[in-house]
């Protein structure tokens, strides 16, 4: 009889051994290594679509600005070591553009147009087709080095030019965070440094592609209103398709919708909407 009470204590030992075992390994999640993949020669294309709406209310009176922006835009890889890292020339291959402004009369232009660009798009035709900046990164995404050879606005998008990734393998809610600093740019000349933090999420992963959360929280403590309204083009959330097989973003998508009272006195208030969508070009790349 103790045989048996032995025999079966056994047994129920193995059993609880292995139900465990199996119930590690379920709860171990699949891991993938992002990087970027850079062949010598390509070019990776992006479709870039970008609409705002500003309204801004002063004494009563109120503004509604609205602008679109459709542009293609290019990474050109000219070389690539033997770590992974790349040198690439970015360029915007072609841009068309809308401006209607309450009041006035809207304002469009296509590049492909022989038509002369109207006021204020003069800038944006001499740069087309022609290398804006040179940036060498690592397979992370990490800048190491960057010349700009055309003037370069601060980025509206809240984003980073390329999407940083982090060095150990991630898994369905791996968070990583990447410090930034904004220029803001306040009336009569001055300036101000705004800390802000990207953080990334990831929310689903296979074998080929991983979702990624993005949003931005701003650091520096504001206790202006005019700073505030000025921050507004610069606080975005959204998300990220990665392709872990080709090494690059397959879909990005942020967007914004914000207002600030009392930025120019007691009566009035600005409201910034906005939405931006990436999209590689490559028919054999593209998600549908």
């Amino acid at each position: 009889m103790k045989y048996f009470v032995f025999i079966c204590l056994a047994g129920l030992l193995t059993c609880s051994g292995k139900l465990n075992a199996q119930d590690g390994t379920a709860l171990e999640k699949p891991s993938q290594l992002l990087r970027y993949k850079f062949s010598l020669g390509e070019t990776i294309s992006a479709e870039v679509s970008h609409r705002a709406i500003t309204e801004t209310t002063i004494n009563g009176t109120t503004q509604h600005v609205e602008t679109a922006t459709d542009s293609i835009k290019s990474w050109k890889i000219i070389d690539v070591d033997q770590d992974g890292s790349a040198t690439l020339e970015h360029l915007v291959d072609h841009v068309k553009m809308m401006t209607r402004t309450s009041g006035m009369e809207t304002v469009r232009w296509d590049s492909d147009s022989p038509e002369t660009p109207p006021e204020g798009y003069g800038g944006v035709q001499l740069g087309l087709g022609k290398p804006l900046s040179e940036l060498t990164i690592d397979s992370c995404g990490r800048i190491i080095n960057r010349k700009n050879y055309f003037p370069s606005p601060p980025s509206n998008t809240g984003d980073l030019m390329v999407v940083p990734l982090p060095d150990a393998p991630v898994t369905v809610g791996t968070i990583w965070t990447v410090p930034d600093t904004v220029i803001v740019d306040l009336p009569e000349g001055a300036r101000k440094s705004v800390r802000t933090r990207l953080r990334y999420q990831v929310s689903k992963l296979d074998d080929v592609r991983a979702i990624i959360k993005v949003d931005t929280t701003v650091l520096t403590p504001i206790h202006d209103t005019q700073t505030e309204s000025r921050l507004l083009e610069r606080i975005w959330s959204g998300q990220i398709t990665f392709d872990i097989v080709r090494g690059c973003v397959l879909k990005r998508s942020v967007s914004v919708d914000r207002r600030v009272v009392g930025f120019h006195g007691p009566a009035s208030s600005i409201r910034y909407k906005a939405s931006r969508k990436e999209q590689l070009v490559s028919d054999s790349l593209r998600l549908k």
